[in-house]
């Protein structure tokens, strides 16, 4: 499988992501807030809302925690460049609004005019030599245009019940630590069928599958702060290194190692434009 990927640390709770492929991501979610365009293609996902295509031009988006996946259709490549942003940063950019938490982003729109500056925004990012003024003032537009247009009112979800919910706070607490069907069945008090049906209808997901998604979102956290790729696997859990690098390329496309490279600031070194923008190019993953 031939796949370009490129992966750029920008500002901080920023990520810019490029990338070309026709892998199968599985099912999965992510801490931040993701915008993007297909640029190639044709990308179809599992969201909230049910199975949804997007073709060149479209808008892609997903909310923090949002459970979904991605493929293409006709077995062919498709690309797209995403932002994705730290939720913080939607909150410190509209400080004095309240729409924007009372909303979830579409999973893709179609919209000329947001393509556009989507555009616009994602080449200043990637500028050797970027305005941040200029970059300020468009991620504040693209944002709130996204949030205004192309937001819709949060879906009423069944609470978990108590006993899947304890299971999913035990696994969030301690994501490195190895568990059975059976043994978080017992937690819950019912059947390893039931656990995993009634799991799979709370969080979209399966044990295994939200489990290792957890997993990498504890190395992720590991590897910003610096610690070796080698620790970083065992401390989240992973059988060993190549266990954690092929999750991690299957569910983002780049490698723990690469990973470390572009969020990794040493300390002392405050992330900025100059000193922190680290730029990927990983062909033939």
């Amino acid at each position: 499988m031939r796949e370009i990927c490129e992966f750029h640390v920008v500002l901080p709770g920023i990520e810019a992501v490029s990338l070309e492929s026709t892998r199968h991501f599985p099912r999965h979610s992510h801490d931040q807030f993701g915008i993007g365009v297909i640029s190639s293609g044709v990308h179809r996902s599992w969201s909230s809302i049910g199975w949804v295509n997007a073709v060149c031009g479209d808008i892609i988006m997903v909310n923090p925690g949002e459970m979904h996946d991605g493929s293409s259709p006709d077995g062919q490549a498709r690309s797209w460049n995403m932002l994705f942003l730290d939720p913080k940063v939607p909150c410190e950019t509209f400080i004095d609004e309240e729409w924007h938490l009372t909303v979830d982003l579409k999973p893709a729109v179609r919209d000329r005019v947001q393509s556009t500056r989507f555009g616009k925004l994602f080449a200043a990012l990637t500028d050797p030599h970027p305005d941040a003024l200029y970059i300020e003032q468009s991620l504040m537009m693209t944002l709130a245009y996204a949030f205004r247009h192309h937001g819709s009112q949060r879906p009423v979800r069944l609470p978990a019940s108590p006993s899947v919910a304890k299971v999913v706070k035990l696994i969030d607490c301690e994501p490195e630590k190895p568990r059975s069907l059976r043994e978080m069945a017992n937690i819950a008090g019912v059947s390893p069928f039931h656990f995993l049906r009634g799991f799979a209808r709370t969080t979209g997901a399966t044990p295994h599958a939200y489990i290792l998604q957890r997993r990498i979102r504890l190395a992720r956290r590991l590897l910003a702060m610096g610690i070796e790729t080698a620790q970083v696997g065992v401390e989240a859990g992973f059988a060993d290194q190549s266990h954690m690098t092929r999750a991690f390329v299957r569910q983002l496309g780049v490698t723990p190692s690469r990973y470390r490279q572009a969020v990794y600031a040493p300390k002392g070194r405050a992330i900025s434009f100059k000193t922190a923008r680290s730029r990927l190019s990983i062909i033939g993953l």
